[in-house]
């Protein structure tokens, strides 16, 4: 389609003006068919959004866009649109839930999909130059949310998205309570962590005077006594609560984990240092007691930041489904919310929505993009009697269908809540750690009773301080900070490396050969189809390619890309059939591309193109045939390749003891090809749905831990039930929040690289436990020997933890290479 538009573009745009006549896409850089290109000196577009979209930028004054887009150099996307008027954004329910009222207007925020560059954020955040009424719209790039302040009186929610999907950014609602309870939480903590830094450190420094000299002159020595433990009291009590208040909860439920054993520490050492103050004799730990506060919130703010994935992975799945739904009633039709739908409610869902409830088709045929669902590569084709899916994209065609089940009982949202369960299972080195921990709390205090009495027996006035210097020096911080110390320390060098890991959780069951379960489409294979046999009349490649040009579908892409070099035609006409092919006048002749139905209709096929139909049958490869002027020329096939490194390093993976195995939604047969090629797998199964991979799954946790390495929402449910789930370079954004690690290339060497560095973390973990395990048997026996003082217990303390640090720190866990793979 061409145009020419309305507005006179800016100095900003004019550079992009230029580059974008002809046969790229002036809005999202896309080719534009043949047909629908411009004039020369004139901005071509794909299709009708992103026309809209172009000019709305521009009449906006917002041209610069794509000037800082070139810059940035994003991949390039169409724009979907729809009729939607997101009205359901202005019911009253709505507004409950998701627009608060503050001083400087009405707040909201919107989930967005399609951000791809630092341009996109720009443009989002320039949203009051394109719809009046808002004040201000703020881009928060790591949850995908857009924080909209705007004025009630003079515009509505429905309003602000409508002019973002303008933009061609479709907005959905956001959780936005639950993560505003969330964010409260972390300030909460982070709040306590910069008290108790700054109390640690003044106290620090009437430490330091008091072991410089201060303590030789009494009234200096009394006001540092003094002055440390004003500040102590909050540092203890306040900055420290949280781990008082887990073990006073340890305590109610009889069940000791770590809290305990760091709350009587830090009880006894200011207990013992409050009554050394108020009789002005003795040592004092105060020092020692505030930097292990800070310390400790230090960690528990690491691991809240580590396990905050769960709930933007819900909502990123829920993102899929529309938030509102158009009903039919009689001749008119009406957008209702999702929650309003009903059993048996008719729907209409038009070309290039996502269909919102579960239902069958009534009236229409279309393709439906069942990718996320299922893992098939190619769309699927519906007609009156199928079966659909909330969250599923209808492609081709306008829908009517008869609903089913909608909102929570859909198949989606019991994805979900599998999702959810899943990650709320604790990992098996969290639940070593509390178990171990529980242990050394009573060895402590049993250790600790036995000194006291032992030397209450020998000397009376030395027993309390004896029996502190042992809870004080077998305090569990070096105990517990051997485990996220190496796991943090290897986060860092593994995201050096393009492996991002969410948490120090996965580490035990990555490193521990098992099954790891990988999806066949877009991980072990490149993800899209290629041309693999082409047999027939090389004279009429040029007429496929023109037939095939303006389609959108995944074999007239393959199509176009293998005989790209080919001579442009003419195209006069074509018609595209959901389920069947294309039928084309190129160059004064008919072309039909598609099943033998269309391209010899009422005509038996003959030899060869029958048995090579079902040599590729057997294979799982997609095939067309080719016909001009109503015979038939040639055939093509299909497949969807395998990525160059899949095979090596499987069998890598099969040396280190791991049983791989291939999960996947595609046809059986395309899936046991694929194995095959791969050569030994424990399991290979295709035309399994989620729920189908997420059964096999939970079977093979019962045999050993299971790693599920995948790139779709399809895969969200087993990824979330597996010990370790993977998700690789170009997958779905909710796969990829959904998974405890991403890699940020495609293929399974990077996977390789990740199993690899977990085995030697775990190898610095085990050192690091071992040597702190060591340091509290030592020091256990010369506390009970009366060798060490609580003075050089407080000093002991910090230097096993330093150890452990420096330990760590110097570990090679994973190593960056360059592009050859060469460290």
């Amino acid at each position: 389609m061409t145009a020419k538009l309305e507005f006179t573009p800016s100095s900003e745009s004019s550079a992009h003006l230029v580059a974008a006549c002809g046969s790229f896409c002036a809005h999202c850089g896309l080719p534009v068919p043949p047909a629908e290109r411009a004039a020369p000196g004139e901005v071509s577009f794909c299709c009708a959004g992103c026309r809209t979209a172009y000019a709305i930028i521009n009449q906006a004054g917002l041209g610069t866009y794509y000037t800082q887009r070139e810059k940035a150099a994003p991949a390039a996307e169409g724009v979907r649109t729809s009729a939607r008027s997101y009205a359901e954004f202005d019911h009253p329910e709505f507004r409950a839930r998701h627009v608060r009222s503050a001083a400087d207007g009405a707040h909201l925020e919107l989930f967005l999909t399609g951000i791809h560059c630092t341009a996109c954020i720009w443009l989002v955040e320039r949203l009051s130059r394109v719809v009046e009424g808002v004040h201000s719209a703020r881009f928060e790039l790591g949850r995908s949310a857009l924080e909209i302040v705007f004025d009630p009186e003079r515009v509505t929610p429905s309003a602000i998205a409508r002019g973002l999907a303008g933009l061609g950014y479709p907005p959905h609602p956001s959780a936005e309570r639950q993560q505003q309870a969330e964010r409260g939480r972390e300030k909460a903590l982070v709040t306590r962590l910069g008290i108790a830094f700054a109390l640690a450190g003044n106290v620090m420094l009437m430490a330091l005077a008091l072991y410089c000299g201060a303590a030789k002159d009494a009234e200096y020595a009394a006001l540092f006594r003094w002055g440390s433990l004003v500040l102590a009291i909050p540092s203890v009590f306040y900055c420290g609560g949280v781990f008082l208040r887990g073990a006073l909860a340890a305590l109610r439920t009889r069940t000791p984990h770590m809290d305990l054993p760091v709350s009587i520490g830090i009880l006894a050492g200011f207990a013992r240092s409050a009554w050394n103050t108020l009789t002005a004799r003795g040592e004092v730990y105060f020092d020692s007691i505030s930097v292990l506060i800070f310390l400790l919130l230090v960690g528990r703010w690491l691991q809240q930041r580590h396990h905050r994935g769960a709930t933007r992975a819900l909502e990123l799945i829920a993102a899929l489904a529309p938030a509102s739904a158009r009903t039919i009633d009689g001749e008119t039709t009406r957008e209702v919310p999702i929650a309003g739908l009903a059993p048996n409610a008719l729907i209409l869902v038009l070309e290039n929505e996502r269909i919102p409830a579960d239902g069958v088709v009534l009236e229409g045929e279309s393709s439906v993009d069942t990718s996320w669902l299922t893992g098939e590569s190619l769309p699927e084709e519906v007609r009156p009697g199928s079966r659909v899916y909330a969250g599923t994209q209808n492609t081709a065609a306008s829908l009517k269908i008869r609903v089913e089940t909608a909102g929570s009982e859909t198949r989606l949202s019991r994805l979900m809540q599998s999702v959810e369960q899943a990650q709320s299972r604790r990992a098996p080195i969290v639940r070593l750690a509390d178990r171990v921990a529980g242990y050394f709390v009573l060895v402590a205090l049993a250790l600790s009773a036995i000194t006291f009495a032992l030397w209450w027996w020998l000397d009376p006035s030395q027993a309390l301080d004896h029996a502190v210097a042992l809870l004080v020096v077998t305090c569990p911080c070096a105990l517990g900070m051997a485990t996220p110390l190496a796991v943090n320390a290897a986060l860092g060098r593994a995201a050096r490396a393009g492996i991002f890991f969410k948490g120090g959780e996965f580490l035990e069951a990555l490193a521990r050969p098992g099954t790891i379960a990988f999806d066949k489409t877009g991980t072990l294979t490149e993800g899209k189809l290629a041309l693999t046999a082409y047999l027939g009349d090389d004279r009429a490649k040029p007429f496929l390619r023109a037939a095939e040009k303006a389609s959108a579908h995944p074999i007239a892409r393959a199509l176009v890309a293998a005989f790209g070099d080919t001579a442009e035609l003419a195209v006069e006409h074509s018609e595209e059939r959901p389920g069947a092919g294309v039928i084309a006048r190129v160059a004064g002749r008919e072309v039909r591309v598609g099943s033998a139905d269309l391209v010899s209709p009422g005509r038996p096929l003959g030899e060869p193109w029958r048995g090579e139909l079902a040599r590729h049958a057997e294979q799982g490869r997609p095939t067309v045939l080719v016909a001009l002027d109503g015979e038939v020329v040639a055939l093509a096939a299909f497949s969807d390749p395998l990525r160059a490194d899949a095979s090596a390093s499987i069998e890598r993976l099969r040396e280190f003891g791991y049983r791989p195995a291939v999960l996947s939604g595609d046809r059986p047969e395309v899936v046991a090809n694929v194995a095959k090629t791969l050569g030994k797998m424990s399991d290979a199964r295709g035309a399994m749905s989620p729920e189908q991979k997420l059964d096999w799954v939970n079977r093979a946790r019962t045999a050993g831990p299971v790693v599920m390495v995948g790139d779709g929402v399809n895969d969200a449910a087993a990824m979330a039930a597996a010990d370790v789930a993977i998700a690789v370079h170009g997958g779905a954004e909710a796969s990829l929040v959904a998974a405890d690690a991403f890699t940020t290339l495609p293929g399974v060497g990077k996977v390789l690289e990740a199993v690899e560095g977990a085995r030697r973390t775990l190898s610095v973990i085990r050192r690091g436990i071992v040597f702190s395990l060591a340091y509290n048997v030592v020091g256990v026996g010369l506390c009970m020997a009366g060798k060490i003082s609580p003075l050089l217990a407080a000093v002991l303390m910090p230097l096993s933890s330093l150890t452990v640090v420096a330990t760590a720190l110097r570990s090679r866990t994973f190593t960056p290479k360059d592009s050859r793979g060469v460290p």
